[in-house]
């Protein structure tokens, strides 16, 4: 699933210029309480535009640790759900560690933890039946399926070759004819292919990559990608 960035085209200026605001706030003074409110209204921003700024969403919850009393329980909800929309990036886990324990603990934060391992340990089912318990808490962001969706079909791209349709239709929760234009679309765009299978039925072919096809390894890909080394070090010190 590709993380979601700021728009810069010409139609979606507003919300680049206020992007840029708040990141050159963030970088000139990250720790200065008066940008508080600015990192607060870019959270609400990033939901309304769909947009994603992990470095903004970190500095606002170290500030909130320095000025508990400001602390907005729904913000931080927020921004939490950003951060699971980003996954497999691991945005999630490195929110969570600067939010207090006695927060973790309100109910809508238990739900989006528990939402969360549900996903690292791709238990999609189980997913899908608790986030439809929960959706006061998560439709207030848009996209929230879509990029549920997108991670699902990236776990079972780096660990099948050939996906039979029920499994598939599990992990992203759709069924029928919506099942079959999406998987139409991924045809068309994604290099799926389909197979008939008379003892499994249908089976998607998806393309072979160095994870579900190990002789495509390559000796670089072993270690840990430099993208995620680099956002947990400032987190760290």
């Amino acid at each position: 699933m590709g993380r979601e960035i700021t728009n810069t085209t010409s139609n979606q200026k507003p919300q680049s210029e206020m992007s840029y605001t708040v990141e050159q706030l963030v970088a000139v003074n990250p720790y200065n309480p008066d940008i508080l409110p600015d990192l607060e209204n870019y959270v609400n921003e990033q939901v309304s535009s769909q947009t994603y700024s992990l470095n903004a969403n970190l500095c606002l919850l170290r500030l909130y640790q320095f000025e508990p009393e400001r602390m907005s329980t729904q913000i931080v909800a927020r921004i939490l759900i950003k951060a699971l929309m980003a996954m497999p990036a691991p945005d999630f886990s490195l929110c969570l560690f600067l939010i207090p324990e006695r927060v973790q603990m309100e109910e809508q934060f238990k739900t989006l933890i528990v939402l969360s391992h549900y996903l690292e340990t791709a238990r999609f089912r189980q997913f899908w039946d608790e986030a439809a318990k929960s959706r006061h808490i998560l439709e207030v962001v848009p996209g929230f399926e879509q990029a549920v969706q997108a991670y699902a079909i990236h776990v079972l791209s780096i660990t099948y070759q050939k996906v039979p349709r029920s499994v598939l239709a599990e992990a992203i929760n759709i069924e029928g004819l919506a099942l079959d234009k999406f998987i139409e679309h991924h045809v068309t765009n994604s290099g799926w292919a389909i197979e008939k299978n008379q003892s499994k039925g249908q089976l998607i072919l998806l393309p072979r990559n160095e994870f579900n096809s190990p002789e495509l390894k390559k000796s670089s890909a072993d270690g840990i990608p430099l993208e995620h080394i680099t956002r947990i070090l400032p987190i760290l010190g």
